[in-house]
């Protein structure tokens, strides 16, 4: 047995922890509010997993069902217990003992807090110690006081909408505050009703997307005529990029919902001519939202950001490059997927780590922490489009590969350029035939990276 000490209470603000130990292996650290019986007001503990007001309670850090990120996974309530329920399909687990109601266990590990420490008991070997520990981001950042008064008063869908209702409703949604809360209401709202008796009905075909959401007070501007942002070296340049970045990230918000809604009717093809065609799971529409919600979060960091560092959004001007792409691929699932998840949100891997070298050359440690978050984040998204264009081609009796370079070969526009972050691409499950000696639409400019 290892008692592996990971730190002051006082250091342990978070309400998830990235752990990493001297082996390896990952864990994730929940600090959770205190579930007290009814009637009976929370005191301070000594010993045992719990610190007066909080509790907390360590797991693995991979979904023992398909390796999904446990460390984004939804936190419910079930029976005075916490249960956490993974991004990927939902499974879910009791964060105290591992149970889940689909009969597979995750493991999970005591936690003790003694003298103002808390420590994860290990049933390994002695001699375990803590490698490195991280703070994991949930936080959405609300705008407080608007610089430009609201159009018009934030609206709520009825009991009864279908998910396309809502996701029509937020792409018609040019507000960005609005987007944001709408976009992250919905995902709790489908992720709940989710593991309840009425779960909310896809409504494909019932609701008709725009062919391009509005915006609010922005000047657009072709990407070629965008002014150059420089090095990062001063405020202004700083500035100008996560302008940029927050520009992106509100288009990846409205790229992952009309993913859903567009192609909520999609159909798998069999190659032999069979009758056997699939319909899109439900976790295919959770996993995009949960996309759509990490999106609107990065956007509400980098928004909140500017405000900070004395701008804010909209006072420069903004492209429409991703939508571009997105029209070039409203007609299948398989060429969207390729392009904006596996060339544009790809291409955001390659270069987030030189943005975050600028940013902490100039000593800009907020903005590395918010940038830090995006990119770690966006490995995920890259993932959830790898994963289900490789299910599309299951289905079909297809190759990947070959269907994903044959679309970007089509419908994008421009080489698919290096230097590649080939670790991070490999982690997201594209290895190097994806993107090695890649090819579309002849096309002078830059890739937009990120959506």
């Amino acid at each position: 047995m290892s008692v592996v000490d990971i730190g002051g209470l006082a250091d342990l603000k978070h309400s998830r922890h990235s752990v990493t130990l001297s082996n390896g292996k990952r864990l994730i650290l929940f600090r959770l509010p205190t579930i007290q019986p009814s009637g009976v007001t929370a005191l301070p503990t000594v010993g045992g997993s719990g610190s007066g007001l909080w509790t907390y309670y360590a797991m693995e850090a991979e979904c023992p069902h398909a390796g999904g990120p446990m460390a984004e996974a939804h936190i419910d309530i079930e029976d005075s217990s916490y249960i956490a329920s993974c991004p990927w399909h939902a499974y879910d687990f009791n964060v105290e003992t591992g149970e889940s109601s689909y009969g597979v266990k995750a493991c999970t590990f005591p936690v003790t807090v003694q003298d103002g420490r808390v420590r994860i008991h290990v049933s390994e070997d002695g001699g375990l110690q803590l490698a490195k520990i991280e703070p994991v981001s949930e936080k959405v950042k609300f705008k407080h006081g608007a610089r430009v008064e609201p159009s018009g008063s934030l609206t709520y869908l009825g009991e009864e909408a279908t998910l396309c209702d809502w996701c029509v409703h937020i792409l018609n949604t040019s507000n960005p505050e609005h987007k944001i809360e709408l976009t992250t209401h919905l995902f709790s709202l489908f992720a709940t009703r989710e593991q309840s008796p009425s779960p909310m009905r896809i409504g494909a075909g019932s609701a008709t997307p725009p062919q391009e959401p509005p915006r609010q007070n922005l000047t657009q501007v072709k990407p070629g005529q965008m002014p150059k942002a420089g090095k990062g070296g001063n405020l202004k340049s700083r500035i100008m990029m996560i302008h940029a970045l927050a520009n992106i990230e509100q288009w990846a918000i409205d790229l992952a919902i009309d993913i859903i809604v567009r192609f909520a009717s999609f159909q798998t093809t069999a190659q032999d001519g069979s009758d056997s065609s699939q319909q899109l799971p439900r976790t295919f529409f959770y996993d995009w939202l949960k996309v759509a919600n990490d999106e609107a979060k990065h956007f509400s960091l980098l928004r909140a950001r500017l405000e900070e560092l004395g701008s804010h959004f909209g006072a420069l001007p903004v492209h429409h490059g991703l939508w571009e792409s997105a029209e070039r691929t409203a007609h299948d699932l398989r060429a969207r997927i390729s392009v904006i998840a596996l060339v544009h949100e790809a291409r955001g891997l390659d270069v987030n780590p030189l943005t975050i070298e600028k940013f902490r050359n100039a000593k800009d440690g907020e903005s590395v922490d918010v940038l830090n978050i995006i990119h770690n984040d966006e490995i995920t998204h890259v993932t959830t489009g790898h994963r289900w264009l490789t299910w599309i081609c299951q289905q079909e009796g297809t190759d990947p590969v070959q269907v994903f370079r044959s679309n970007v070969q089509k419908y994008f526009r421009g080489a698919v350029k290096g230097p590649f972050n080939a670790e991070a691409r490999q982690q997201a499950g594209m290895d190097k035939s994806y993107y090695e000696d890649l090819y579309g639409q002849p096309w002078k400019g830059e890739v937009i990276a990120g959506g």
